[in-house]
């Protein structure tokens, strides 16, 4: 009988849980809203019940371990969450522990944008490279490296905090107590703080008339011409295309792949970050990286936690 993972995805939005098999084939996908609000064991209880239904969904089969991928900073080898901007309370929460309770299996722990930077290379637009690049723009903004065919975890496993690399000096204050990070301007969460600061500093727009401003929101407004939701987008891409150029000059990955909820404006976002990457990126070897959006797409969460999990307790 093939292995199956379960994965458990948690995001300061949404929750997702996922039975994958060992050749990243997802047998079941499940998702609900985050709830953050309520704390981390409420946030657990549910996750958990999520992770049972997905189980169900996926019909009969054995269980090798589980996988769970949530942002960091973590200590993933003792399983432990350890204070994340987007998730208020989760304070050496033991996730490992709580779920192999759950679910009498063992269970990995792992940084997110590490896990889905997995999953993307196993199994996604990052299969056959040699290096790639995992960027996130989700809730929050993370990723991961994979260079030369090994993953860069760093010296306690929170290595990738891509999101927190500093491109505006002296900028927006960020959630991770910094100031000037891409986090800071590119987040779904960022970009629509700043819309409604703009809107409360009387500029005029039809988001105006929204009353829950999403990022999703700016791009649609950005895209029907409006001129205030587009200069913020014009913004948001052109930093974002500025950290894209600074990690292919720093790392001369084989592609870049960009994935998280506000990759789903597709080309509206993809071609500007092309654009400022042609502008600043070196070529090497006549080549600049390539940057394309993930192929995995709401799954990579899930799918990477699952490879870590299989990496982690064996095939």
């Amino acid at each position: 009988m093939h292995k199956r993972v379960l994965a458990l995805d948690i995001g300061g939005t949404k929750l997702a849980a996922g039975v994958v098999a060992e050749d990243g084939r997802v047998c079941s996908f499940l998702q609900r809203r985050s709830l953050a609000e309520r704390g981390p064991d409420d946030m657990l209880d549910r996750l958990f019940a999520l992770g049972h239904e997905a189980l169900a969904a996926a019909g009969s089969g054995g269980l090798h371990a589980v996988g769970i991928g949530c942002g960091g900073p973590l200590d993933t080898e003792r399983g432990l969450v350890q204070g994340p901007p987007n998730l208020p309370g989760w304070d050496e929460i033991a996730v490992a522990e709580r779920a192999e309770q759950a679910y009498g299996v063992p269970a990995r722990l792992e940084n997110d944008g590490v896990a889905a930077a997995i999953g993307e290379y196993r199994h996604g637009a990052g299969r056959g490279a040699r290096s790639m690049v995992y960027l996130t723009v989700s809730t929050g903004v993370g990723g991961g490296a994979i260079l030369d065919g090994r993953l860069m975890r760093g010296r306690s496993g929170n290595g990738g905090e891509i999101g927190h690399m500093v491109v505006v000096h002296d900028g927006r204050p960020c959630p991770c107590g910094s100031r000037g990070c891409i986090e800071a301007y590119c987040s779904g969460t960022s970009i629509a703080a700043r819309a409604r600061e703009l809107l409360d500093d009387g500029a005029d727009s039809a988001l105006a008339r929204v009353a829950t401003l999403t990022a999703a929101d700016v791009s649609r407004a950005a895209a029907d011409g409006d001129p205030m939701a587009a200069a913020l987008w014009d913004d948001t891409t052109e930093i974002l295309g500025t950290g894209v150029a600074s990690l292919s000059n720093l790392f001369e990955a084989d592609v870049l792949v960009l994935g998280g909820g506000v990759t789903r404006s597709d080309d509206q976002l993809l071609l500007p970050v092309r654009e400022r990457v042609d502008e600043l990126a070196f070529e090497f070897a006549g080549e600049r990286c390539r940057v394309v959006l993930s192929e995995l797409g709401e799954q990579v969460g899930v799918i990477g936690a699952a490879a870590a999990a299989f990496d982690t307790f064996g095939r």
